[in-house]
């Protein structure tokens, strides 16, 4: 071989690397790309698979939720309370949240999105708390079968693409696994879009909407009003406002971490010597209006006992009272919303 052949096989040797180096690069590019099909600072969570080549259309988090999980058959809906009813109460849990909706476009059907769904579920050890392809009544009532509530999401696609899929393809599952640090729920409705619909933004295939709740404590994370700012914000605005009384969800027992709050109650009443006050509960708009109202106050008389029993109150000077929902001071659509509308105010008598 002289010189010349040489130096040829050589360059072929070079363009080759070249070659294969582009190649490289162009895969490289291509998972880009099918990243970036996903909404904009959208992840899978890192507890659950995607289905293959879906989508994530919608996400959200939330460092702490209150959330009813559907465990058994849908019975009825209570058009007055806009409230679904079950053949078993929902399962109230409380923890962080994370909402995905996918998008599998193409031939994918909705129960073939829930039943791969359901196979990686059983593999990683969850167990299946409700499955409506198993429930005689869920054909019954597809049309209240799922609640797709909270619909304030970042998406880009319609808010409404889960309302107006096909009701008779509604499948909806939850499932369970215990863990030692906390137990991990997940809520999993599908849909079907059989045709392009460009009002809603769908495409033909199927869709997630995938809720996955960790169950823990949530870390406390409000300043506690001390006894004077509470006096100036009565003298000033005849109320003061207070989230560091704590209860546990749907109950009227006080969390011990309310402790410091109380105690700047107390404090603000034997300064104030002639301060006779309205311990007033309130709720957000989660559930009906008669059991809000009554949680209310019993979450209001459970303040007024603590401060008798554990602080040597007068119980003369405190009358509990609950409005439920009536007073919010946010919206009720989102849960920064419902969680300042949680609170206990202090109202001069």
């Amino acid at each position: 071989m002289n010189r010349t052949q040489e130096n040829v096989i050589g360059i072929i040797h070079r363009l080759k690397w070249v070659v294969m180096c582009c190649m490289i690069l162009i895969s490289g590019l291509g998972l880009i790309e099918a990243k970036a099909a996903d909404l904009a600072g959208a992840k899978d969570h890192p507890l659950l698979k995607r289905f293959g080549g879906s989508e994530i259309v919608a996400y959200d988090t939330k460092r702490f939720v209150e959330y009813e999980l559907q465990t058994s058959s849908f019975t009825s809906f209570d058009l007055e309370a806009h409230k679904r009813r079950f053949s078993s109460p929902p399962l109230a849990i409380e923890g962080a949240l994370t909402r995905i909706w996918y998008e599998a476009a193409g031939d994918t059907s909705a129960v073939e999105l829930l039943r791969n769904y359901e196979k990686e579920l059983a593999t990683q050890g969850f167990e299946i708390l409700y499955d409506s392809t198993k429930d005689e009544a869920a054909t019954k009532w597809d049309n209240y079968l799922a609640s797709f509530g909270g619909m304030e999401i970042n998406t880009n696609r319609s808010y409404y693409i889960f309302y107006a899929a096909e009701k008779r393809n509604i499948k909806v599952l939850s499932a369970k696994k215990p863990r030692t640090e906390g137990d991990l729920y997940i809520s999993l409705i599908t849909v079907q879009w059989d045709k392009d619909d460009a009002v809603y933004k769908a495409r033909r295939g199927a869709y997630a909407a995938i809720d996955l709740i960790e169950v823990k404590p949530m870390t406390q994370n409000m300043v506690t009003v001390k006894a004077d700012e509470m006096s100036k914000s009565i003298s000033s605005t005849g109320r003061v406002a207070l989230y560091g009384i704590l209860f546990d969800f749907n109950k009227a027992d006080i969390k011990p971490e309310s402790k410091p709050a109380l105690e700047e109650i107390a404090k603000l009443l034997r300064t104030e010597a002639n301060l006779s006050l309205h311990v007033v509960g309130h709720t957000d708009s989660v559930g009906n209006y008669e059991t809000n109202d009554a949680l209310s106050k019993r979450r209001a008389e459970a303040v007024v006992a603590t401060l008798v029993n554990e602080f040597g109150i007068n119980a003369s000077r405190l009358t509990a009272n609950g409005v439920a929902n009536l007073a919010p001071v946010a919206v009720n659509t989102t849960e920064e919303g419902r969680a300042r509308n949680r609170r206990v105010e202090l109202v001069p008598r």
